[in-house]
């Protein structure tokens, strides 16, 4: 019931008119980022946090989230039109949505993916708004050693649970440990690797290298491959929708599975894009129909879109209740809540609770504008595809800049945010994984001072980290998680088997 009035009091928030305009603004915008190939949720939110700076903290964070959900939607755009994933996670959505596009079922296709986006979402705002209170609650009981324990843990299950190769997401930690640490020691006051630079006395922002890395990165690497967009058109009218609708109740057993998958890979790290291959796979396995998937088969364009919007949207659970992103668009909205004086964890719903319900409650209702938009849309934003890329591009570079430059105001940032683009692109070209080194920039301070209190408080014994059942759990799975690739290995090897390769 706590959380039924605190959510009123949420939706109250929205009663603000300009919140409502942010929230329109920032799907039209999410969904005209998801629809370009090359950018997506966490490069869309990067890139227009600096247009936040200027508005309060509830409305900045309703514009940027709802920039996320409509990058989730405007995904499934360019994949079932034009066979080109606006989004890793929207692949799965080309198997058979393509398929429907070319058979002239283009607008059946579009609904079934944009109404199961929507049904993910509802799902796990559901699972958000009754679990984060508890969590938060629990987590008041956290000190400095539970609070590393929980960072620890976050590193090692993104060593332990990610897709990529657990040496590249090492390597990828270290680097974003090794920029963290740049700049003043908040604790002894001793420069660190500054090399004598006055400018990097305050160290490399976040935000501009985030900009560089998603942003310019992504554009780099799309200028190299020249994308050229040939694709179906689409027409949905309100027949279109209504018989589409008609038929997805059959599906509701594969919904609902599709939703915990989601919000299981959307908590853990594991994120959207494992996330739809997923429940395409168990999709394709369970159902009926499961020989027609790959030829144009509806419930094989509903599952994936379930399973990501899922992930998406619970990886913001963690990230309100503990301070830990799900996903690396949480990790930039983590950034996002740092810059406006926000401290993301359990404090937070105490004394912020108008900025959390807010936020809370605009998922609901961005969701709901979110599939008016698109449904109503998807002609105009289809049409933004027949742009040539090199017309595009240049405009999203010089968005990328103004964004890097209205951090500090200083020129300076736009050239660390062109080298951390060149960073970006050679991690992309290399397989690399860029959020491991976000999570890592984002909460390598932090992870820091607790671990530094912690042994100010155990006086340096390492014990402290096994002082209580709670802790000692925490830190127990967190080594686990670390070493689990290598056992794993191991135990493939034993059982003579090849290890499993990594799932994209």
């Amino acid at each position: 019931m706590e959380a039924l009035t605190s959510l009123i009091g949420g939706f109250g928030v929205l009663a603000d008119p300009m919140n409502i305009v942010y929230m329109f603004v920032g799907i039209a915008l999410g969904v005209l980022i998801g629809v370009l190939p090359g950018l997506g949720g966490a490069n869309g939110v990067a890139i227009l946090l600096p247009l936040t700076f200027s508005m309060t903290p509830v409305s900045a964070i309703i514009m940027l989230s709802s920039i996320y959900w409509g990058a989730l939607f405007g995904g499934a755009i360019t994949s079932i039109l034009f066979n080109i994933p606006g989004e890793p996670w929207s692949v799965a959505t080309t198997f058979d949505g393509h398929p429907m596009a070319q058979k002239g079922k283009a607008g059946e296709a579009l609904t079934g993916a944009f109404t199961g986006s929507f049904i993910g979402a509802f799902f796990a705002v559901l699972l958000i708004t009754f679990l984060a209170p508890v969590i938060a609650k629990f987590a008041l009981q956290f000190g400095p050693a539970e609070f590393f324990a929980v960072y620890l843990l976050t590193f090692c299950a993104f060593v332990g649970m990610g897709r990529e190769p657990a040496a590249k997401v090492i390597s990828a930690m270290m680097l974003g440990f090794a920029l963290a640490a740049v700049g003043i020691d908040t604790v002894t006051g001793q420069l660190r690797m500054t090399f004598g630079s006055v400018e990097l006395l305050r160290g490399f922002d976040f935000l501009v290298a985030v900009i560089g890395l998603f942003g310019v990165g992504e554009i780099l690497l799309t200028m190299e491959e020249g994308l050229a967009f040939k694709g179906k058109s689409a027409a949905i009218n309100a027949k279109v929708v209504w018989e589409t609708w008609k038929k997805l109740p059959r599906y509701w057993v594969g919904c609902l599975r599709s939703a915990i998958v989601g919000c299981w890979m959307g908590v853990t790290p594991g994120g959207a894009t494992p996330a739809s291959f997923m429940s395409y796979g168990l999709a394709k396995k369970l159902s009926k129909n499961g020989n027609n998937f790959g030829k144009g088969e509806l419930e094989g364009v509903v599952m994936p879109e379930v399973a990501a919007h899922a992930a998406g949207t619970s990886a913001l659970l963690p990230m309100l209740t503990l301070g830990i992103p799900g996903s690396p668009t949480a990790a930039v909205l983590l950034g996002g809540l740092l810059i406006w004086g926000l401290q993301p964890g359990p404090l937070l719903f105490v004394e912020q609770k108008d900025f959390v319900w807010g936020l809370i409650a605009s998922i609901y209702l961005g969701n709901i504008a979110g599939l008016i938009v698109v449904l109503t849309t998807v002609p105009i934003f289809a049409a933004i595809l027949r742009i040539p890329f090199s017309v595009i591009a240049p405009v999203i570079l010089v968005i990328c800049a103004v964004g890097a430059y209205t951090v500090h105001n200083a020129g300076l940032d736009i050239a660390v945010m062109l080298i951390f683009g060149v960073i970006g692109y050679l991690f992309k070209k290399l397989q690399y994984p860029l959020a491991p080194l976000v999570l890592a920039l984002v909460l390598g301070d932090m992870a820091e001072s607790s671990f530094r209190q912690a042994m100010l408080v155990s006086q340096g014994h390492l014990s402290i980290f096994w002082s209580n059942p709670l802790v000692g759990s925490i830190v127990t799975l967190a080594l686990v998680m670390l070493v689990w690739p290598l056992v794993a290995k191991v135990m493939a090897r034993l059982n003579g088997r090849k290890e499993p390769a990594a799932a994209e």
